[in-house]
């Protein structure tokens, strides 16, 4: 059989063409990514950047730690806490002490984030200047890097003294000592000249930190960065790689499929010679196997040329750290290779069984016309995925109905469906083909519906491209529709106030925001809190500490239980997540600075979308500072006098309800949205293969159709109408049913949103299942008219 195999692809080679490709993009991709999750596995121990010439670092509280039955919890704080007053003099008996502070700059025509620190923490990373001096009064800086020159004035009317060579980890402005001070009255963490063990000694018990060595990273920005960039990378690499690896088995079995179909004659030919349906069913396996070697080699070479340039995209894009590169591990190799031959022999097993199963009487068989559409064995797989994805839809709307709108759902979640229409597909052929006028829309139809396995294999992977590009950017813009909807309802002000450099509002701001004529002011600050479920798990929670007397003048809350008018210092407002949601029940709490409460539950929200947070009283704010405050305008005050008013306080910034609704407006991340890109790619890019590769091997196959044609009167161009036309209404089929596709999955996530008391605003996107269907439906007029332009050329002859 082994024999057969090598002579049949030798001979019918155009017919595996397309098998072989496909296969070999889909081996090459898994060893790109099984390379990028290698490299994103774990991050490298960065050194330290601010404080690399710094002897010992002393950092305040940042983590809250919570004995459990199963070991201790920690989390990290909101509001890290500053280094104590008696240990900061202990401190300073031992040497030098500097304290640090960092907070955000504004600048006009500035880089994009600029941090501000005090002038004497420069010398720890250290920095030096390379133009100028250094700054002496208020209102003098050095900057970082030469985005301004020595002697301009930045917008907060500072001036430019001196500059110092950027590092490449921040765009610093650095101020005196005591204009830092003013800035940032928080210090949380300082540098201390002294001896490690005499400091260690000193801080002991304080719950402080001392950081010497390589651990002095951890007082650098964001030193979490690094995982949190990882921890995306492998979730986009992860489904990324999983939705290869359908595609590919997808596209691999429709291939075979449709290649065993066009060959009933020769297998009732090597029946009639005494073949057996095993011997038949060896050869096609064989043949797969074939292939399934070849491509998978071919794949490897393709993928470990790709791996570097993939990394490079990332690491350019600024979605990798800088040191993140792809390459040079072995596992993903032979992973992919035995995935790839896999894929080979499970794409054709079933085609297999089917070819072991043709007559002899098959060798006879002149009429094109398919006969048994859909073998019972179809329709029983293809009728149990279905149900399974309706019932498991229907599961989660019932247990769990936030968890259809987590990314990893609603990308993973349509697939099934997907393979389920897929193999109905031949049930569906005939009534989804569309009716075109005049006779060659009666022989476009005649003819899909004849061919009715060539239509559906290629409606197939159309159907898998409109879906995924369906579903995916369709729940995406659904869930943001949702989320400015819900931000628009909670919010009742006329005016938002923030503080204008990103920090937070001081008390005389404050104080002149409340005297502003027919303001009704209501300031809230930015939280977190810490909860314990089951005894095991320490759970953080976003929340607001807010003025509960006037929290209901300016917030709309989706509450389900209890009074919102309630809250006050011993209480806390929670929504449906929590795992303790019912009113006047207690629960221990561990606020922002990580100070232990017990407060009580007056109110329930809805779960939402997830950002129905938590809402203490100021009381319990841990240590936060005012970042929002919201304004109504007193009943019959004026607006626009309001609105002037609050314009004129120093350091904030106002907006109009409808200006903080559309700022507020939620947009998905660069990752996710390289992730979706990333996805309809392959799809893409595997719907241009199959539908290529189908549609020549129909072609090569239909040459007898052609010359009927001619013969008949038809001209060269009415038959590359004709062929055009056939190739534009399968891919309308499989947009059709792309579209089903993407109606139910955004139904379910509709359903959810709404059981979840969120607004409801399902988006098809239009336009790009419109591009997705227009991508497919040019590659298969493009695939369909070249072969029969070039069976054209050939003279008509009678058919034989």
């Amino acid at each position: 059989m082994l024999s057969v195999a090598v002579r049949t692809l030798r001979a019918r080679w155009a017919a595996f063409v397309g098998s072989v490709v496909a296969l070999a993009v889909g081996v090459g991709l898994l060893v790109v990514m099984g390379q990028a999750l290698a490299a994103a596995a774990q991050a490298p121990v960065r050194a330290p950047e601010r404080f690399a010439a710094a002897p010992v670092v002393v950092k305040g509280q940042d983590t809250v730690r919570v004995a459990t039955p199963t070991g201790v919890r920690t989390g990290r704080l909101a509001h890290p806490r500053s280094v104590p007053a008696p240990v900061v003099a202990a401190l300073r008996a031992l040497g030098p002490v500097t304290e640090d502070r960092s907070f955000p700059v504004r600048v006009t025509g500035g880089p994009g984030t600029l941090v501000g620190h005090p002038w004497s923490t420069a010398r720890f990373a250290p920095y030096e200047l390379s133009a100028g001096r250094a700054p002496r009064a208020d209102g003098e800086v050095v900057i970082s890097g030469d985005w301004a020159g020595v002697g301009d004035r930045l917008g907060d009317g500072a001036v430019v003294v001196g500059r110092v060579r950027a590092l490449g980890f921040e765009n610093a402005v650095f101020y005196t000592d005591a204009r830092a001070a003013r800035l940032a009255p928080e210090s949380p963490q300082l540098v201390v000249r002294a001896d490690p063990a005499a400091v260690r000694a000193v801080v002991a018990g304080s719950g402080a930190r001392v950081l010497t060595g390589d651990d002095r990273r951890l007082a650098d920005a964001a030193p979490e960065r690094d995982g949190e960039a990882l921890t995306a990378l492998n979730a986009l690499f992860g489904t990324a790689g999983g939705v290869t690896a359908f595609v590919s088995v997808f596209v691999v079995a429709s291939a075979f499929a449709f290649a065993v179909e066009r060959r009933r004659r020769e297998f009732g030919l090597l029946r009639t010679a005494g073949a057996t349906p095993g011997q038949v069913r060896r050869t096609v396996l064989a043949e797969a196997s074939l292939v399934g070697v070849a491509a998978s080699a071919a794949g490897c070479a393709l993928g470990g040329y790709a791996a570097p340039l993939l990394g490079d995209v990332v690491v350019d894009g600024g979605l990798a750290p800088d040191w993140y590169a792809i390459g040079g591990r072995v596992w993903p190799y032979p992973v992919a290779f035995l995935t790839g031959v896999v894929v080979a022999l499970s794409g054709a097993a079933v085609a297999s069984w089917r070819a072991g199963r043709t007559a002899p009487a098959q060798a006879l068989r002149e009429a094109s016309v398919d006969g048994r559409t859909l073998p019972w064995g179809r329709r029983v797989c293809g009728a149990a995925l279905l149900v399974t994805a309706l019932a498991t839809l229907a599961y989660a709307l019932a247990t769990d109905p936030g968890d259809l709108l987590h990314r990893k759902t609603y990308v993973s979640r349509p697939m099934l469906l997907i393979t389920a229409v897929a193999l109905l597909a031949p049930v569906l052929v005939r009534p989804l083909v569309p009716r075109l006028p005049g006779t060659t829309g009666l022989l476009v139809r005649a003819n899909a519906v004849a061919g009715v396995r060539r239509t559906a294999a290629v409606a197939a992977p159309v159907l898998v491209t409109v879906a995924l590009a369906g579903s995916l950017l369709g729940t995406t813009a659904t869930l943001d529709e949702a989320r400015a909807a819900e931000a628009g309802e909670r919010t009742r002000a006329d005016f938002v106030v923030t503080p204008a450099d990103g920090t937070s509002l001081d008390g005389t701001a404050l104080d002149r925001l409340r005297r502003v004529p027919d303001a009704v002011v209501s300031a809230s600050s930015g939280t977190a809190v810490h909860t314990l479920e089951d005894g095991v798990a320490l759970v953080r929670s976003e929340a607001r500490a807010v003025e509960p007397a006037l929290l209901a003048g300016t917030v709309r809350l989706p509450v389900t239980a209890g009074r919102v008018a309630d809250l006050d210092d011993g209480s806390i407002v929670v929504n449906e997540e929590w795992a303790e949601h019912r009113v006047g029940r207690r629960v221990r709490v561990w606020l922002g600075d990580g100070t232990a409460r017990t407060l009580r539950i007056v109110a329930v929200l809805a779960t939402g979308t997830g950002d129905n947070g938590v809402y203490v009283s100021a009381a319990n704010a841990g240590g936060a500072g005012v970042d929002r405050v919201d304004v109504r305008v007193r009943a019959g005050g004026d607006a626009a006098r309001v609105a002037a008013g609050l314009r004129a306080v120093d350091g904030v910034r106002v907006a109009s309800r409808a200006q903080w609704v559309a700022a507020a407006r939620p947009e998905s991340d660069r990752t996710a949205r390289l992730g979706v890109l990333l996805v309809l790619g392959i799809a893409l890019l595997y719907t241009g293969l199959s539908v290529a590769n189908t549609l020549v091997m129909a072609c090569a196959e239909r040459a007898r159709e052609v010359a009927a044609l001619r013969l008949a009167g038809a001209t060269g161009g009415q038959v590359l109408w004709f062929a055009a036309a056939e190739a534009l209404a399968v891919v309308v089929v499989g947009a059709l049913l792309g579209l089903l596709v993407t109606l139910v999955g955004l139904a379910g996530t509709g359903g959810a949103l709404g059981l979840l008391s969120a607004p409801v605003t399902v988006v098809v996107p239009w336009a790009a299942l419109g591009w997705a269907a227009g991508a497919c439906a040019v590659l298969a007029v493009v695939s369909v008219v070249v072969p029969t332009a070039f069976a054209l050329r050939r003279p008509a002859r009678t058919p034989t």
